[in-house]
Formats: structure tokens, C-alpha cells, sequence
């Protein structure tokens, strides 16, 4: 498995980047989200990628986030009937983010809007991973839509790092609130959650 690319950036398409490795050339599908992040021609680059083999072709794709290669992994293993290609249309079409709100809010309305993805595939992305994602991809969502103070953004990540672990919103809320007035402003996330996790 090809996991990732470090190289220099040749060629950079909004659908495709063609890199120089070693002297390898290597072309990868991207999503229009990692086109916006991509460096000039001739630069070089990082690109994380996931290998799909098929029986008539290899296909790498490519990304420049880990968000956006989990949440097309996420796509292509768990939800029937999408693709690679739907996958990239999706991560073209709404951020990482909006799409875990969108879910967890059962937006099937914004879901559809995606290029190649109708009415019975977003019905069918919401009851294959609101669990999956649930109720934290709906505080996320919600907290990107504010901008929020280092300080407060802090808080946030704890909490979403606490609810990965299972913790229900409300007491990841109140345990890094009762963790930062005891460590003071300045504990980073680590801190934050590992003390929430001694109480808890």
C-alpha cells in the first residue's frame, strides 16, 4: 500500500496532480478540496494517498489533508454503492466538516445537492454512518460555523477528542471545562483531556 507521496509537484489539474518521486512519476486523482491546498509547479509536496487495485487498473488517489483521506476511506468501505468517484465528488462538493454535520443532522437536503449523489444515496450515507460520525460531527459543525477564540478552540478540540472516547457531549463539556480551571489557560489539548480521562 502507497501511503504516501513526498516529492515535487509537475502537474496540478483540478481533478489530478502528476508528482516526481525519485525519479517516478506518479499521477493521483484529488479531490477539488486538496487542489485549493496544493503548492506552485515545480514545489515540493507531501500528498497522502490511497491506493484502490482493480482488475484493469491501479489507482491512486491523493489528498493533503488526513480528514479528507478517513472520510473517503470511510465512504468507499462503509456506504453501499459509492465509489471512489463519489467519494471525490463528495469531498469536492462540501468540506469534511459540513459533511459530519450534515450527517449527524440527517441533512439529507444539502447530501443531495453533491454532484452524483441523489436523493436515495444521501438517505442511504445518513443511515449507514450517523453512528459513525453522530453526535460529534454535529458539535464540530456547529463550532466551525462560529469563529472561535485559541482559548475557546482549545476547549473544543478536548471535547471532541473526549467524545471520540465515548463520552456523551454535555459531560466532555463540563469535564474540560472543570480541567481547564484547575490547570489554568494556557494546559494544551493533551493535558486537558488526559486529566479528563483520570476523573473520568
Amino acid at each position: 500500500m502507497i501511503t504516501f507521496l513526498h516529492g515535487k509537484l509537475v502537474e496540478a489539474l483540478p481533478t489530478r496532480v502528476v508528482m516526481a518521486v525519485n525519479g517516478v512519476g506518479y499521477e493521483a486523482l484529488i479531490p477539488l478540496s486538496s487542489y485549493d491546498k496544493l503548492p506552485q509547479p515545480g514545489q515540493e509536496l507531501k500528498l497522502l494517498t490511497h491506493l484502490v487495485v482493480r482488475e484493469d487498473a491501479h489507482v491512486l488517489y491523493g489528498f493533503m489533508s488526513s480528514p479528507e483521506r478517513e472520510l473517503f476511506r470511510l465512504l468507499i468501505d462503509t456506504v453501499s454503492g459509492i465509489g471512489p468517484k463519489i467519494a471525490l465528488n463528495v469531498l469536492s462538493g462540501i468540506s469534511v466538516t459540513a459533511f459530519r454535520g450534515a450527517v449527524a443532522n440527517q441533512d439529507i437536503k444539502v447530501l443531495s445537492q453533491i454532484s452524483g449523489v441523489g436523493k436515495k444515496t444521501a438517505e442511504r450515507i445518513v443511515v449507514e454512518l450517523k453512528d459513525r460520525i453522530g453526535a460529534a460531527g454535529a458539535w464540530e459543525a456547529l463550532s466551525a460555523q462560529r469563529a472561535l477564540s485559541p482559548e475557546d478552540q482549545k476547549i473544543n478540540d478536548a471535547v471532541l477528542a473526549l467524545m471520540a472516547l465515548g463520552f456523551k457531549q454535555v459531560e466532555a463539556h463540563d469535564s474540560v471545562r472543570k480541567a481547564q480551571a484547575v490547570l489554568g489557560a494556557s494546559a494544551l489539548v493533551e493535558d486537558l483531556v488526559r486529566a479528563c480521562l483520570k476523573k473520568g
